[in-house]
Formats: structure tokens, C-alpha cells, sequence
């Protein structure tokens, strides 16, 4: 959660735009950081160039939802228990589904 951190990241993708791991790890720094907006940003890009099997979205949805974009949280859910369900990752669908029941509840899950 280092700025030292999150610099050295950002300047990995500086250099390399298309490198979806550094942007992934970049986003849970930034969302550990609180900053939501830029862990939206990175993820965003991220899952347009990888394919992620769902922690991503699962992480996607919390800043969106921290953001009080409910909307957005609720497709980030979504896609990510669809992604978990195609490789098996029961748990995590059941962690995405229980979070997208919360957000139509009223609460945002975390």
C-alpha cells in the first residue's frame, strides 16, 4: 500500500500500457489506498485485457459500490459470479451473489 509502490506500478504501465497483471496489482493497491476511482480505472482496463475468473470483479463491484455507483457495482457482481461459475470457483460465486443480494437490499455488502 506504499506510495513508493503504487509508482513503481503506475510507471510499469507507463512504459507498458498492456500489461494487465501490473494494472491488476495496481488496483488493489490503490483500492487498499481508498482510492476508489483509480481502482475502477485500472480494473476497468484489466478486464478488457484479461480474462479474469472473478476476484477482479469482486473487487470491481466493493469500489463501485464504495463510489455509490449501485448500478455498476451490481454488473461488476454479476459478470464476475458468471466468470467464478465458468471455472468452478463456487466459493466465489456464492461471496459475489451474497454481495449482489445486498446491494438490492439496501446495503452495500462489505
Amino acid at each position: 500500500m506504499s506510495d513508493a509502490r503504487i509508482a513503481a506500478l503506475r510507471g510499469l504501465i507507463k512504459k507498458n500500457p498492456g500489461d494487465a497483471g501490473a494494472r491488476r496489482m495496481l488496483a488493489e493497491e490503490l483500492y487498499l489506498a481508498g482510492d476508489y476511482a483509480g481502482t475502477v480505472e485500472q480494473l476497468n482496463a484489466y478486464v478488457k485485457l484479461a480474462q479474469d475468473e472473478g476476484p477482479a470483479y469482486l473487487v470491481l463491484g466493493d469500489a463501485l459500490a464504495k463510489l455509490g455507483k449501485r448500478k455498476d457495482a451490481r454488473w461488476a457482481y454479476r459478470h464476475g459470479a458468471e466468470a467464478a461459475r465458468a471455472h468452478n470457483h463456487v466459493q466465489l460465486v456464492e461471496e459475489l451473489e451474497q454481495r449482489l443480494h445486498d446491494l438490492y437490499r439496501g446495503r452495500d455488502g462489505q
